[in-house]
Protein backbone atom coordinates (compact mmCIF):
# COMPACT_ATOMS: atom_id res chain seq x y z
CA UNK A 1 0.00 0.00 0.00
CA UNK A 2 0.96 3.92 -0.56
CA UNK A 3 1.51 6.96 1.42
CA UNK A 4 0.24 9.31 -0.88
CA UNK A 5 2.00 13.12 -0.77
CA UNK A 6 -0.85 15.40 -2.66
CA UNK A 7 -0.29 18.89 -3.31
CA UNK A 8 -3.68 20.68 -3.37
CA UNK A 9 -2.91 23.73 -5.00
CA UNK A 10 -3.49 27.22 -3.39
CA UNK A 11 -6.87 28.55 -3.77
CA UNK A 12 -9.86 26.19 -3.19
CA UNK A 13 -10.94 22.43 -3.33
CA UNK A 14 -10.64 22.67 -7.44
CA UNK A 15 -7.13 23.55 -7.53
CA UNK A 16 -6.42 19.96 -6.84
CA UNK A 17 -5.13 17.91 -9.98
CA UNK A 18 -7.15 14.67 -11.77
CA UNK A 19 -4.21 12.58 -10.82
CA UNK A 20 -4.31 13.85 -6.74
CA UNK A 21 -8.23 13.32 -7.03
CA UNK A 22 -7.89 9.69 -8.09
CA UNK A 23 -4.92 8.94 -5.31
CA UNK A 24 -7.27 10.60 -2.52
CA UNK A 25 -10.54 8.85 -4.30
CA UNK A 26 -8.94 5.10 -3.70
CA UNK A 27 -7.46 6.32 0.04
CA UNK A 28 -9.07 4.50 3.18
CA UNK A 29 -8.16 7.60 5.48
CA UNK A 30 -7.24 11.42 3.49
CA UNK A 31 -5.39 14.05 6.20
CA UNK A 32 -5.43 17.55 5.79
CA UNK A 33 -2.07 19.46 6.57
CA UNK A 34 -3.48 22.83 8.32
CA UNK A 35 -0.58 24.97 10.16
CA UNK A 36 2.26 25.50 7.21
CA UNK A 37 -0.37 26.95 5.34
CA UNK A 38 -4.18 27.45 4.63
CA UNK A 39 -6.57 26.76 1.82
CA UNK A 40 -9.62 29.25 1.06
CA UNK A 41 -12.10 27.13 1.43
CA UNK A 42 -13.69 25.22 4.54
CA UNK A 43 -12.90 21.49 4.83
CA UNK A 44 -16.25 20.55 3.98
CA UNK A 45 -15.81 21.35 0.47
CA UNK A 46 -13.01 18.85 0.05
CA UNK A 47 -15.21 16.38 1.75
CA UNK A 48 -17.73 17.09 -0.85
CA UNK A 49 -15.52 16.66 -3.62
CA UNK A 50 -13.53 13.45 -2.31
CA UNK A 51 -16.87 11.68 -0.75
CA UNK A 52 -15.18 11.02 1.95
CA UNK A 53 -13.84 12.49 5.33
CA UNK A 54 -11.27 14.64 5.80
CA UNK A 55 -8.80 14.61 9.36
CA UNK A 56 -7.35 17.53 10.11
CA UNK A 57 -3.56 17.16 11.12
CA UNK A 58 -2.41 20.12 13.08
CA UNK A 59 1.43 21.08 14.15
CA UNK A 60 1.44 18.78 17.16
CA UNK A 61 -0.54 15.56 14.77
CA UNK A 62 2.21 16.05 11.88
CA UNK A 63 5.80 16.82 14.01
CA UNK A 64 4.93 14.77 17.71
CA UNK A 65 2.62 12.06 16.14
CA UNK A 66 3.50 11.06 12.90
CA UNK A 67 3.12 7.68 13.35
CA UNK A 68 -0.77 8.03 14.00
CA UNK A 69 -0.95 9.14 10.09
CA UNK A 70 1.63 5.71 9.23
CA UNK A 71 -0.08 3.49 11.39
CA UNK A 72 -2.04 1.04 8.55
CA UNK A 73 -0.39 2.76 5.33
CA UNK A 74 1.57 -0.60 4.79
CA UNK A 75 -2.06 -2.22 4.58
CA UNK A 76 -4.70 0.31 3.36
CA UNK A 77 -3.44 3.84 0.77
CA UNK A 78 -3.66 6.92 3.11
CA UNK A 79 -3.56 10.61 1.48
CA UNK A 80 -1.20 13.11 3.14
CA UNK A 81 -2.73 16.58 1.32
CA UNK A 82 -0.35 19.38 1.59
CA UNK A 83 -1.68 23.53 0.26
CA UNK A 84 0.49 23.75 -2.05
CA UNK A 85 3.22 21.41 -2.73
CA UNK A 86 3.99 18.82 -0.52
CA UNK A 87 7.65 19.70 -0.66
CA UNK A 88 7.13 23.59 0.29
CA UNK A 89 8.18 22.77 4.18
CA UNK A 90 10.61 20.48 5.69
CA UNK A 91 7.80 19.15 7.57
CA UNK A 92 6.86 16.98 4.85
CA UNK A 93 9.99 15.58 3.50
CA UNK A 94 10.28 14.46 7.08
CA UNK A 95 7.01 12.48 7.06
CA UNK A 96 8.42 11.03 3.72
CA UNK A 97 11.74 9.83 5.39
CA UNK A 98 9.55 8.33 8.18
CA UNK A 99 7.30 6.32 5.82
CA UNK A 100 10.40 4.74 3.72
CA UNK A 101 12.11 3.91 7.54
CA UNK A 102 9.13 1.83 7.89
CA UNK A 103 9.30 0.51 4.29
CA UNK A 104 5.77 2.23 3.31
CA UNK A 105 6.05 2.75 -0.21
CA UNK A 106 5.54 7.04 -0.86
CA UNK A 107 4.14 8.51 -4.53
CA UNK A 108 4.01 12.10 -4.54
CA UNK A 109 1.32 14.51 -7.03
CA UNK A 110 2.88 17.95 -7.20
CA UNK A 111 0.89 21.24 -8.01
CA UNK A 112 1.05 25.13 -7.87
CA UNK A 113 2.83 27.20 -4.89
CA UNK A 114 4.14 30.04 -3.87
CA UNK A 115 7.22 29.16 -4.99
CA UNK A 116 6.50 29.01 -8.72
CA UNK A 117 3.43 30.98 -8.57
CA UNK A 118 4.55 34.35 -7.48
CA UNK A 119 5.78 34.69 -10.96
CA UNK A 120 2.24 36.03 -11.33
CA UNK A 121 3.65 39.42 -10.24
CA UNK A 122 5.71 39.34 -13.47
CA UNK A 123 9.04 39.18 -11.96
CA UNK A 124 10.89 36.41 -13.31
CA UNK A 125 11.53 32.73 -11.15
CA UNK A 126 14.75 32.85 -12.78
CA UNK A 127 15.70 36.45 -10.81
CA UNK A 128 14.79 35.06 -7.53
CA UNK A 129 17.26 34.35 -4.53
CA UNK A 130 16.75 32.31 -1.27
CA UNK A 131 13.08 32.96 0.15
CA UNK A 132 13.19 33.76 3.80
CA UNK A 133 10.69 33.91 6.48
CA UNK A 134 9.69 36.33 8.91
CA UNK A 135 7.92 35.57 11.89
CA UNK A 136 5.85 37.11 14.13
CA UNK A 137 7.93 40.16 16.77
CA UNK A 138 6.86 39.73 20.10
CA UNK A 139 8.46 41.81 23.39
CA UNK A 140 10.72 39.42 24.15
CA UNK A 141 12.16 37.81 20.60
CA UNK A 142 12.79 39.83 17.40
CA UNK A 143 14.77 37.42 15.75
CA UNK A 144 16.27 39.18 12.26
CA UNK A 145 18.46 36.05 10.75
CA UNK A 146 16.23 36.61 7.39
CA UNK A 147 18.31 39.87 6.93
CA UNK A 148 21.56 38.56 5.87
CA UNK A 149 19.89 36.33 3.70
CA UNK A 150 18.07 39.24 1.85
CA UNK A 151 21.14 41.30 2.06
CA UNK A 152 22.89 38.29 0.43
CA UNK A 153 20.09 38.72 -2.50
CA UNK A 154 20.01 42.36 -2.68
CA UNK A 155 23.89 42.36 -3.52
CA UNK A 156 23.39 40.19 -6.03
CA UNK A 157 20.61 41.91 -7.62
CA UNK A 158 17.88 39.08 -7.13
CA UNK A 159 14.72 39.12 -5.25
CA UNK A 160 13.60 38.05 -2.55
CA UNK A 161 10.24 35.88 -1.63
CA UNK A 162 9.11 36.80 2.08
CA UNK A 163 7.11 33.92 3.32
CA UNK A 164 4.95 35.57 6.47
CA UNK A 165 4.00 34.07 9.48
CA UNK A 166 0.36 32.05 10.48
CA UNK A 167 0.03 30.98 13.84
CA UNK A 168 -2.92 28.12 13.95
CA UNK A 169 -3.71 26.11 17.25
CA UNK A 170 -0.72 27.67 18.70
CA UNK A 171 -1.20 27.34 22.99
CA UNK A 172 -1.80 30.02 24.96
CA UNK A 173 1.48 30.22 27.42
CA UNK A 174 -0.04 31.76 30.04
CA UNK A 175 -2.73 29.23 30.43
CA UNK A 176 -0.20 26.45 29.97
CA UNK A 177 1.76 27.58 33.13
CA UNK A 178 -1.34 26.83 35.10
CA UNK A 179 -1.50 23.84 33.54
CA UNK A 180 -4.67 24.21 31.41
CA UNK A 181 -4.69 24.04 27.45
CA UNK A 182 -6.03 26.84 25.72
CA UNK A 183 -4.96 28.35 21.59
CA UNK A 184 -5.08 31.16 20.93
CA UNK A 185 -7.15 32.54 17.69
CA UNK A 186 -5.16 32.44 14.35
CA UNK A 187 -3.40 35.06 13.47
CA UNK A 188 -2.02 35.73 9.87
CA UNK A 189 0.76 38.45 9.25
CA UNK A 190 -0.32 41.14 7.09
CA UNK A 191 2.06 42.66 4.55
CA UNK A 192 1.78 45.84 6.59
CA UNK A 193 3.09 44.00 9.56
CA UNK A 194 5.93 42.51 7.88
CA UNK A 195 7.18 45.50 6.42
CA UNK A 196 7.09 47.31 9.68
CA UNK A 197 9.11 44.56 10.98
CA UNK A 198 11.39 44.59 8.28
CA UNK A 199 11.99 48.48 8.59
CA UNK A 200 12.93 48.18 12.21
CA UNK A 201 15.18 45.28 11.67
CA UNK A 202 16.86 47.65 9.51
CA UNK A 203 17.18 50.64 11.45
CA UNK A 204 19.05 48.62 14.02
CA UNK A 205 21.27 46.80 11.32
CA UNK A 206 21.92 49.62 9.08
CA UNK A 207 23.63 47.69 6.70
CA UNK A 208 21.39 49.02 3.46
CA UNK A 209 19.38 45.72 2.85
CA UNK A 210 16.20 48.10 2.05
CA UNK A 211 14.78 51.20 2.94
CA UNK A 212 11.44 52.67 2.85
CA UNK A 213 11.96 53.70 -0.32
CA UNK A 214 12.37 50.10 -1.80
CA UNK A 215 10.42 48.74 -4.29
CA UNK A 216 8.17 45.77 -2.92
CA UNK A 217 5.66 43.89 -4.21
CA UNK A 218 2.66 42.84 -2.04
CA UNK A 219 0.89 39.80 -2.96
CA UNK A 220 -2.31 38.82 -1.17
CA UNK A 221 -4.42 35.75 -1.76
CA UNK A 222 -2.82 34.33 -5.04
CA UNK A 223 -4.65 32.00 -7.12
CA UNK A 224 -7.51 33.05 -5.96
CA UNK A 225 -10.64 35.30 -7.66
CA UNK A 226 -9.94 38.37 -5.56
CA UNK A 227 -6.10 38.15 -6.27
CA UNK A 228 -4.41 41.32 -4.69
CA UNK A 229 -1.10 42.11 -6.56
CA UNK A 230 0.03 46.05 -5.54
CA UNK A 231 3.62 46.93 -6.14
CA UNK A 232 4.87 50.46 -4.90
CA UNK A 233 7.82 51.54 -2.44
CA UNK A 234 7.45 49.83 1.23
CA UNK A 235 6.22 52.94 2.46
CA UNK A 236 3.52 53.19 -0.01
CA UNK A 237 2.59 49.35 0.75
CA UNK A 238 2.33 50.17 4.33
CA UNK A 239 -0.67 52.59 3.59
CA UNK A 240 -2.47 49.35 1.33
CA UNK A 241 -5.12 47.31 2.39
CA UNK A 242 -4.65 44.09 1.42
CA UNK A 243 -7.59 42.39 3.03
CA UNK A 244 -7.88 38.59 3.90
CA UNK A 245 -5.26 36.27 4.27
CA UNK A 246 -2.85 34.50 3.19
CA UNK A 247 -0.41 37.37 2.24
CA UNK A 248 3.41 37.10 1.07
CA UNK A 249 5.83 39.89 0.26
CA UNK A 250 8.32 40.53 -2.54
CA UNK A 251 11.61 42.77 -2.22
CA UNK A 252 12.14 43.17 -5.66
CA UNK A 253 15.99 43.52 -6.79
CA UNK A 254 17.21 44.13 -10.33
CA UNK A 255 14.49 44.67 -12.85
CA UNK A 256 15.09 43.55 -16.33
CA UNK A 257 13.16 45.87 -18.84
CA UNK A 258 10.27 43.21 -19.31
CA UNK A 259 9.81 42.97 -15.73
CA UNK A 260 9.75 46.66 -15.30
CA UNK A 261 6.75 46.78 -18.28
CA UNK A 262 5.00 44.13 -15.98
CA UNK A 263 5.24 45.63 -12.84
CA UNK A 264 3.63 48.93 -14.07
CA UNK A 265 0.64 46.99 -14.43
CA UNK A 266 0.45 46.93 -10.26
CA UNK A 267 2.18 49.97 -9.66
CA UNK A 268 0.50 52.25 -7.12
CA UNK A 269 -0.81 55.58 -8.46
CA UNK A 270 -1.67 53.63 -12.34
CA UNK A 271 -4.90 52.36 -13.66
CA UNK A 272 -3.56 51.24 -17.04
CA UNK A 273 -3.45 47.57 -18.09
CA UNK A 274 -5.61 45.37 -16.42
CA UNK A 275 -6.33 48.21 -13.79
CA UNK A 276 -4.70 46.44 -11.03
CA UNK A 277 -2.22 49.05 -10.11
CA UNK A 278 -4.07 51.36 -7.92
CA UNK A 279 -4.37 50.87 -4.32
CA UNK A 280 -6.83 47.73 -4.51
CA UNK A 281 -4.36 46.11 -6.45
CA UNK A 282 -7.41 43.66 -7.21
CA UNK A 283 -6.29 41.62 -10.57
CA UNK A 284 -9.21 40.64 -12.99
CA UNK A 285 -9.34 37.90 -15.18
CA UNK A 286 -7.78 38.95 -18.82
Amino acid sequence: MVLYLIGLGLFNEQDITLRGLEAVRRCSRVYLEAYTSILLCGKEKLEALYGKDVIIADREMVESRAEEILDGADAQDVAFCVVGDPFGATTHTDLQLRARERGIPVRVVHNASVMNAVGACGLSLYRFGEAVSIVFFTDTWRPDSFYDKILANRRLGLHTLCLLDIKVKEPDLAALARGRVVYEPPRYMTINTAIQQLLEVEERRKEGAFSNSSLGVGIARLQADDQQIVAGTLEQLLEVDFGAPLHCLVLAGDLHVTEREMLEFYMMGTTDGCGCGNASGTQQES
